[in-house]
């Protein structure tokens, strides 16, 4: 008898945000146009496209940041979309989130230790102040801080060390879910390779699953175990990442691919037509379709 295959941690049908006038008149934008897809446990799902295409707005969705104009939001197969926020708040222990800024998530006239126990004091997991000092001690060892820097300020931490900073608050509750939205983009290359490893190690001894958002596809492709490719609202191609990769189908993909910098300075790319974004706004009614074992297209 074949073994079952794990239910999603997360799915997401059908999400649509819309920014404007409404009934007062005026063009309505509309951010997030239909998107639906899951996330697995301990898997990291990598949300990619140009700026502007809806990323950021997805995951503020599914944190309930963002309301939902349409569409649903489900958490191990209890929807959590819709709830009020007394009846969502044990749902966000389990969800967490990490902002592209680190010194504009940290409060600069706030202790960093104090920041990091805030969640373990709201949530009244950490009753007495000694409980919640310990607490945050380890979570500072293991993201590679120094539990003495707790009674520091943010402005007394390079880049990366606030973004540590960040992820230890972000794993105060236990989380098994993390949205990761651009988390490395402020931060130098080689801080950069270091918060990615942070992650994979985080992933790999807490089983945490991650929403990586992202427009660096060589981090993409060293993190994540399956992309889903944005454009104007839409997923255009959701794939395992070395699929995705190897063989792009959609043609906004590809133009992604190719604008990938190669540092052999004898290698030329072959020459292909230009990309034409505004004539390829993908509508609500296209259909996903499936052109091999879990890589999906958006038709075109």
């Amino acid at each position: 008898m074949p073994e079952p295959h794990p239910a999603p941690l997360i799915e997401v049908r059908d999400l649509v945000r819309r920014y404007g006038q409404g009934r007062l008149g005026g063009h309505r934008l509309t951010a997030v146009n239909g998107v639906s897809f899951s996330v697995m446990p301990a898997e990291t799902l990598g949300l990619v496209g140009e700026s502007g295409s809806g990323k950021s707005t997805t995951g503020r969705m599914l944190l309930g940041l963002e309301p939902l104009d349409e569409g649903e939001v489900f958490f191990n197969g209890t929807r959590i979309s819709g709830l009020s926020p007394r009846a969502m708040k044990p749902w966000r222990r389990q969800m967490q989130v990490i902002f592209q800024d680190p010194y504009g998530a940290l409060n600069p006239r706030q202790r960093v230790g104090d920041f990091v126990a805030e969640p373990l004091r709201v949530h009244k997991l950490a009753p007495s102040r000694s409980e919640r000092a310990d607490r945050v001690a380890a979570l500072f060892r293991q993201v590679g801080l120094d539990p003495a820097f707790m009674h520091r300020y943010p402005h007394e931490f390079s880049g990366g060390q606030r973004q540590r900073i960040c992820i230890a608050r972000a794993l105060a509750l236990k989380p098994a879910f993390i949205v990761a939205d651009e988390p490395i983009t402020a931060l130098d290359v080689s801080i950069q390779a270091q918060i990615v490893n942070l992650f994979q190690d985080l992933s790999e001894t807490m089983g945490l699953a991650y929403l990586f958002i992202s427009h660096d596809l060589a981090m993409i492709r060293y993190l994540c175990h399956r992309v889903a490719v944005m454009l104007r609202g839409r997923i255009v191609e959701l794939a395992p990442v070395e699929t995705l990769f190897d063989d792009p189908r959609h043609p906004y993909t590809q133009s992604l691919l190719r604008a990938i910098p190669n540092p052999d300075p004898d290698h030329r790319p072959p020459a292909h037509p230009r990309f034409d974004v505004d004539a390829h706004i993908p509508e609500r009614d296209m259909e996903m379709v499936e052109v091999s074992p879990g890589h999906f297209v958006l038709r075109h």
